[in-house]
C-alpha cells in the first residue's frame, strides 16, 4: 500500500523579477512555506530504525536543509541576466545568482531538481508546494507530469 508523507519547512528569501512590469521588479522579500510530499510503502523491515515509515522525517529534513534551506534561507536571489547582477555581486550579503527568473513557479521546479535524486530509491517525490505569501502558491505534482 502506498502512503504519502508531507513535511513543512519555512524560510525567508528576497528577490526581484527581471523585466517585470509591476512592483515585483523591485527588491522585496517573502516568508516562504515549503511542503514536500513523498510517496512510498512503509518499511516492513522489523530490524530497521525506519520500520513502519515511508521515510524518516529526520532524513527528509536533512536533505531539504542541506540542498534548499541552507542555500536559499535569508538569501537574495537574482536572475543572471538582470541588469543589477554586477551591483549584487559586489554586495556583502548572501546571494544566489540563478539561470531562471526567481518566480514561485520556477523555484518549485528548481527545488525539485535539487532534491529528487537524493531521495531513497524506494521513495517517490510526489508533490512540492511553495507558498510565497499567505494566499499565493505554486505546486509541482507528479500526477501532472
Amino acid at each position: 500500500m502506498k502512503i504519502r508523507i508531507t513535511k513543512e519547512f519555512h524560510f525567508e528569501m528576497s528577490h526581484c523579477l527581471n523585466n517585470y512590469n509591476g512592483a515585483c521588479k523591485n527588491i522585496h522579500g517573502h516568508s516562504y512555506k515549503l511542503f514536500i510530499t513523498l510517496r512510498g510503502e512503509p518499511s516492513t523491515d522489523k530490524t530497521s530504525s525506519s520500520f513502519g515509515m515511508v521515510m524518516d522525517f529526520r532524513d527528509l529534513k536533512r536533505i531539504v536543509k542541506e540542498n534548499i534551506l541552507d542555500i536559499f534561507d535569508h538569501c537574495f536571489v537574482i536572475e543572471k541576466n538582470s541588469p543589477y547582477v554586477k551591483a549584487v555581486e559586489m554586495m556583502d550579503t548572501k546571494k544566489c545568482i540563478v539561470d531562471f527568473q526567481p518566480t514561485c513557479e520556477n523555484l518549485v521546479l528548481h527545488f525539485k531538481e535539487r532534491i529528487e535524486d537524493l531521495l531513497p530509491k524506494h521513495v517517490e517525490l510526489y508533490k512540492i508546494l511553495l507558498y510565497e505569501t499567505a494566499s499565493s502558491c505554486a505546486e509541482w505534482n507528479r500526477q501532472d507530469n
